[in-house]
């Protein structure tokens, strides 16, 4: 397995040291793997191969995972970049603080890809860093699903009942299983109840089961953040029966009506084929996982939203990818008392810390700010010109932008184009992932 940190070698490529462990396997060609993105396709590496000299040159963007590089030959890591000797980004830290905001649960879906189909790749415990992103989220979305209340519906049920009828007698199940056994007086039925029992919440418990089981024995993780969570939820499923199927299970279940359980369900159906519906798996040192990768970018942009909403909280101050004539700015913000009308960028590119802003964010930005439809949505005058901002991160800033609007540096050559830096949690570096 090649082991390598996100934003390697970006943007031109680089060199490998343990390269010639390799050779052999990435059979003298380039390789590279993308994902979509709305219209645009984004790269999660790229190992370009010179014929003429024969090297290999890496680059790795803004995505974290695993993944085969040649299948069952060949497999890439790329975790979570280092910021110095003992710290990285602490992914989890950000999903956590993202989870404060509501609205945030609404944007989850691109967060991850998850290949199902592909064969599994063997991987160290410590390496699995798409287990805790699982986790976390699925827990707080059922959180959200328990404040409600867990949804009661029609559901069906077959049971072997004594000296009584309900429903539709099963001839078959109860000749056979009664009749054969002496026990005339019972009666196999098929019928339906009303309640929390159904198959839908039998699927969420099962996943909080194994999702218990596997905090348990996940290292690095601050599990005291959840067992709150845990304690809160467990008591609502009291009612629910653990058994169901493996079948029922593979299932897809919809309800238009309760979107946190469409939500809960993808991630309780995620957890569970991500052990293989055993729980034994998640004791497990070494797992097999199916190749899958992290949007870090879109994790940034979610806690800058947080970090927004937290400055801005009050309703519609903050708009998330608002779409505009098939333009869609991250956020625009448009503060009740009228004295902070922006558009805002969020970009996860630590190099703003000491470089100028690249020509592209400025145009993309900047276009932004010039649509009349933006103009409108403002109810601004169109000779007033609307401020822009790119928020990027910066470990030697605030973890706030409480300040924002005192603290906005303006770009140099531009006029009322502003940027900041935000500081991201850091844990530290595991000496196993060196």
């Amino acid at each position: 397995m090649i082991k390598l940190s996100e934003q390697y070698g970006y943007p031109n490529g680089k060199e490998y040291e343990e390269i010639s462990d390799f050779l052999d396997k990435l059979e003298n060609r380039s390789h590279k793997k993308s994902i979509q993105r709305s219209e645009n396709g984004a790269f999660c590496y790229r190992i370009q191969y010179s014929q003429d000299s024969a090297k290999y040159l890496f680059e790795t963007s803004y995505f974290v995972g695993v993944d085969w590089i040649v299948e069952k030959k060949l497999s890439i890591f790329i975790k979570p970049k280092i910021d110095d000797e003992q710290h990285e980004t602490d992914y989890i830290g950000m999903l956590f603080e993202i989870l404060k905001q509501q609205e945030n649960y609404q944007h989850l879906d691109q967060l991850c890809e998850i290949n199902f189909e592909k064969p599994t790749i063997e991987i160290e415990q410590k390496q699995d860093l798409l287990t805790p992103l699982l986790l976390v989220q699925f827990l707080n979305v059922l959180k959200r699903i328990v404040q409600k209340g867990l949804r009661k519906s029609y559901y069906p049920v077959e049971k072997n009942l004594n000296g009584r009828i309900k429903g539709r007698i099963m001839v078959n199940e109860t000749i056979r299983k009664n009749h054969f056994n002496q026990k005339n007086l019972h009666n196999y039925c098929r019928f339906t109840e009303f309640g929390v029992n159904s198959p839908e919440n039998k699927l969420l418990k099962k996943a909080f089961i194994f999702s218990v089981a596997a905090l348990q024995n996940l290292k690095g993780l601050d599990v005291s953040k959840l067992s709150g969570l845990i304690h809160y939820i467990q008591p609502a499923f009291s009612q629910v029966e653990e058994e169901l199927n493996i079948d029922t299970l593979k299932h897809s279940f919809t309800n238009q009506f309760y979107k946190e359980y469409e939500q809960a369900l993808k991630f309780a159906r995620h957890i569970l084929k991500r052990y293989g519906y055993n729980i034994s798996s998640t004791s497990s040192t070494k797992i097999k996982t199916p190749p899958f990768w992290i949007d870090m970018s879109k994790l940034f942009e979610l806690y800058v939203f947080s970090k927004l909403k937290e400055r801005f909280p009050r309703p519609n101050e903050v708009t998330y990818h608002k779409l505009f004539r098939s333009q869609e700015p991250d956020f625009i913000v448009n503060s009740l008392d009228n004295q902070c009308k922006m558009i805002v960028d969020a970009k996860y590119k630590p190099k703003y810390q000491n470089n100028s802003i690249n020509i592209e964010d400025v145009r993309q930005v900047s276009g932004y700010a010039r649509l009349n439809s933006v103009y409108d949505f403002l109810k601004l005058e169109r000779d007033k010109i609307i401020d822009c901002l790119i928020i990027y991160s910066d470990n030697e800033a605030s973890e706030s932008l409480t300040e924002v609007d005192l603290k906005m540096k303006e770009e140099t050559g531009y006029n009322r184009l502003y940027k900041i830096g935000i500081k991201l949690p850091r844990s530290h570096l595991k000496n196993e992932f060196v």
